[in-house]
């Protein structure tokens, strides 16, 4: 067990690692200037007006006049000891940045994984547990339906229905509880559609192994051989989904954030993006890459509370 999850940690870190050297060897790479970006906030009439010593002295500052290797190395040194950097075109930290826009959207994005998992199981059991056969296919017909629908269609209609006509929530903003639910359900109706179809057609592979006619043999009844045995052995391929689909809530989260006018990390991405803010697009991407990293280790190591067999030695 103790190598099991060793293992878990190294390729976290691993994922991390590669996160960090992709991201900045694309974004180095850009036709870019963040000096001119950081002495005008990208007009060309302040960057040409201004000295060679200020150009030279804010291109040692960030590390610019080092070789491709140098800001790599003094990058990654600066992160592991802390230092996020400072945005090139706010002058500001980026720790601070990160450490205003977090909790706006730590909030949709754990509420709407949550309603995601809950929404996604309720139907993947209640499909295999109906008699009837016409609401059976309705039931597995809807994941693949709802999972074809544009994140930014969902938020449009849901502002639409529960923002302006019956006053439910409000449209935008981010103030208090009721602001969140509609950008949280926005997310999680892709990831609840991806969780029911996998994980329903788990449960129906699972209802057909030999085991559960043993089960049923023993007169064991119908809501402990469907939640005690049929579940518990159909839902490691969705606990799979759920470490793969982090990414895609913090991708949602950009188009989500624009919609509902909140200013979270999705937000502050795509004005990063726009500025070509590269310190802050790095940090982002980097934090995409942490939270995928630590999903996927918690999904790894809850695998052998599941099945035990996961975690022992091939022999």
């Amino acid at each position: 067990m103790v190598r099991y999850v060793a293992k878990r940690f190294g390729y976290a870190l691993l994922v991390v690692w590669a996160a960090y050297t992709v991201t900045f060897l694309l974004l180095y790479q850009l036709p870019s200037d963040p000096v001119s970006i950081m002495l005008n906030g990208g007009g060309n009439e302040v960057a040409s007006s201004a000295s060679d010593a200020q150009r030279r002295a804010l291109e040692h500052e960030y590390g610019f006049d080092l070789p491709l290797v140098g800001q790599y190395f003094l990058l990654l040194g600066r992160l592991l000891t802390g230092d996020l950097g400072q945005s090139v075109t706010s002058h500001v930290s980026v720790t601070s940045l990160v450490a205003q826009a977090l909790p706006s959207t730590l909030a949709i994005a754990g509420l709407g994984l949550l309603v995601a998992l809950v929404l996604g199981a309720a139907v993947a059991v209640a499909a295999n547990w109906t008699r009837s056969g016409a609401l059976r296919s309705v039931l597995f017909a809807l994941p693949p339906l709802t999972a074809s629908f544009p994140t930014f269609w969902v938020g449009l209609v849901l502002l639409q229905l529960f923002s302006f006509r019956l006053g439910w929530f409000p449209a935008v903003g981010d103030a208090g509880i009721a602001s969140v639910v509609l950008p949280a359900v926005t997310l999680a109706i892709p990831g609840a559609a991806a969780y029911a179809q996998v994980l329903g057609r788990s449960i129906e592979h699972t209802l057909r192994e030999p085991f559960i006619d043993v089960v049923r043999a023993k007169g064991a009844r119908r809501a402990r051989v469907h939640l005690g045995h049929a579940l518990r052995n159909a839902v490691i391929p969705a606990l799979t989904l759920v470490g793969l689909t982090v990414g895609g809530i913090f991708a949602g989260a950009v188009v989500t954030e624009t919609v509902f006018s909140r200013n979270g990390l999705g937000r502050l991405l795509q004005t990063s993006v726009n500025a070509q803010d590269i310190p802050v697009v790095q940090i982002l991407v980097l934090l995409s890459a942490v939270a995928f990293a630590i999903v996927n280790l918690a999904v790894d190591l809850v695998y052998p509370v599941i099945d035990p067999r996961i975690a022992r030695p091939a022999s």
